[in-house]
């Protein structure tokens, strides 16, 4: 049986977009309930601007709080050089840096163009390597941007290369407001695989429109093994209009099962970590 792997995303990527503050103490309860799951991947923190994202403020004491599950990489955003060092201080297994394949986005988003928002990245890289920290890229925006409209598969393929170019391990296609569809994702894909091999890439749609299953069977198609996922469909985008709602990772768990293909993930444990997930929500 092929595997598949999930990349649970919903103490960062799920919790970062609730209205309200998530206690620590329920973050880090969270964190534990996901990895009694046996995910091998939990994105848990996010190093950025407490200004811009005060859901995320207490990464470092979430990262010190939770119970730690041998053959669980445990994982946080990092966008500058000073987020790299909290993440490092604070013991994170693996980092990831993000950047747009729309110029709209980019500027919404961090204030400076494609191009700048790589070149902010090239201080990182000779502590990245140093370190010896995997280092995980994202790409927004993958086939529609709420500001510009369309993206080219072009245009995500060459922020794809240069990430991949940059050390990055993986790359994570994100459809950020959820408009993708089997089509787009596929041709999308066709683009990218031009330069970096499915081996090297992740998944990860929003569910806004409930066509993320049909994009993740589309993935599966072209060769993708990873996807990412949030327990209980939290979270969304901060920065993006209409993004709202991750793909729920039980959904995909259940998908997978049905294609054939093993995630290793415990269901009953996951049931437990969704139950409380849902609690969670503003």
């Amino acid at each position: 049986m092929d595997n598949v792997t999930l990349f649970e995303m919903a103490p960062r990527d799920g919790l970062q977009n609730e209205d309200r503050i998530v206690a620590t103490a329920d973050k880090i309860r969270l964190v534990d309930l996901l990895s009694a799951c046996g995910f091998r991947k939990i994105e848990v923190a996010s190093f950025v601007s407490p200004k811009r994202v005060p859901q995320m403020a207490d990464s470092a004491d979430v990262l010190a709080g939770i119970t730690r599950r041998a053959g669980t990489s445990y994982t946080a955003l990092t966008p500058n050089m000073r987020g790299l060092e909290a993440a490092l201080a604070a013991e994170a297994d693996e980092v990831a840096i993000f950047a747009s394949a729309s110029e709209g986005f980019s500027q919404h988003n961090i204030n400076c163009s494609i191009a700048e928002s790589l070149e902010r990245f090239a201080p990182m890289l000779p502590v990245i390597r140093e370190k010896a920290i995997p280092v995980r890229g994202y790409v927004s925006c993958v086939t529609d941007c709420p500001y510009d409209g369309p993206t080219g598969p072009g245009d995500v393929a060459r922020v794809a290369r240069a990430l991949r170019d940059m050390g990055c391990y993986e790359i994570s296609l994100g459809d950020t407001i959820g408009t993708g569809t089997p089509e787009t994702i596929s041709a999308m894909l066709k683009g990218v695989l031009g330069e970096v091999p499915a081996i090297h890439l992740a998944g990860h749609y929003h569910n806004t429109h409930n066509r993320a299953l049909a994009n993740i069977d589309a993935s599966l198609e072209a060769g993708v093994r990873t996807f990412d996922a949030a327990i209980g469909g939290l979270g969304g985008c901060p920065f993006a209009p209409g993004s709202k709602g991750n793909v729920a990772t039980e959904a995909v768990v259940d998908l997978m099962a049905t294609r054939g293909f093993e995630t290793g993930i415990d269901k009953g444990a996951l049931g437990i970590a969704a139950n409380f997930a849902k609690s969670l929500r503003t």
